[in-house]
């Protein structure tokens, strides 16, 4: 069961001290928030919506099913119990994102990259907060002992 940790939790990935717990919290939140925002006005159907998805050749007619995924996905990622599922979900949403604009030949660092820091925000929130998930993808080698050490 991925569960995000207190301060000064032990396990066998290591601690996890507040200073990354808040990290991580303002990471997801920064995160949840642009999400949400997303998700809203695509509801609202506000004109710079209506002009993107024009832009990028997406139906009108797809902008509440796009809204309404968003919204989930991001709710998935919401709760801590099904949080590392909701990055899986959200990572693959901001894929299409990243091939959309990728396909659209638009600027790499302002529209191509933007969902990758995104996913950043999403992964690294979770990352800071979580022991289970940093034993899944540990970013560093544990120093090997050999067989005379203690």
């Amino acid at each position: 069961m991925a569960t995000r940790a207190t301060a000064g939790t032990t396990a066998s990935a290591g601690t996890i001290s507040k200073g990354q717990i808040w990290t991580g919290r303002v990471m997801s939140t920064l995160a949840v928030l642009f999400l949400l925002f997303d998700s809203a006005m695509k509801f609202a159907k506000i004109a710079q919506v209506l002009e993107a998805f024009d832009r990028l050749e997406w139906p009108r007619s797809t902008i509440i099913p796009v809204a309404t995924l968003l919204l989930l996905c991001t709710i998935v990622y919401i709760i801590p119990r099904t949080a590392i599922l909701g990055a899986i979900l959200l990572t693959g949403y901001l894929g299409g994102a990243v091939a959309t604009h990728f396909r659209h030949q638009d600027p790499l660092f302002s529209h191509i990259l933007f969902p990758v820091y995104l996913g950043i925000l999403v992964w690294g929130g979770l990352y800071a907060q979580d022991l289970s998930l940093r034993a899944l993808i540990p970013l560093r080698d544990e120093p090997r002992r050999t067989s005379g050490s203690v």
